[in-house]
């Protein structure tokens, strides 16, 4: 795969992932009911729920700048694959496993993202 289609898999993966992630802060941060909801009926506390919407759409403003803050978008894709992770075990555990497709989705569609992210800045790392 050229570098041309790997950056063009990457933005679109970025583009994406911005907008199910922002859009998610944005209605945890807004209190839109039907999130809220359901993240309570997960049992997760409600100054919990505002933290994560900070966490989101500040994640989602260093996805966007580009070729800038590398580091931090390390950080930004483990906070991702954290909260995956976190609601697909927690909607199996109250809710049922039908509920955790979206997690199934949002686990595939940035896995592929950081794959073409590693292609496109691979890690050097050096003993000291």
């Amino acid at each position: 795969m050229n570098t041309k289609i790997t950056k063009i898999i990457y933005w679109i993966g970025i583009v994406l992932t911005s907008l199910w992630f922002g859009a998610s802060g944005f209605f945890e941060l807004t209190k839109n009911a039907l999130v809220w909801e359901i993240t309570q009926q997960l049992g997760y506390p409600a100054h919990f729920i505002y933290l994560l919407g900070v966490a989101k759409v500040g994640g989602v403003v260093v996805l966007l700048i580009p070729n800038r803050l590398l580091r931090l978008k390390e950080w930004v894709f483990a906070g991702v694959f954290f909260d995956i992770l976190f609601a697909f075990g927690s909607k199996i555990a109250v809710i049922g496993i039908s509920a955790a497709t979206d997690a199934v989705i949002a686990f595939v569609m940035v896995s592929i993202t950081y794959a073409m992210f590693r292609k496109l800045y691979p890690a050097h790392y050096q003993m000291a």
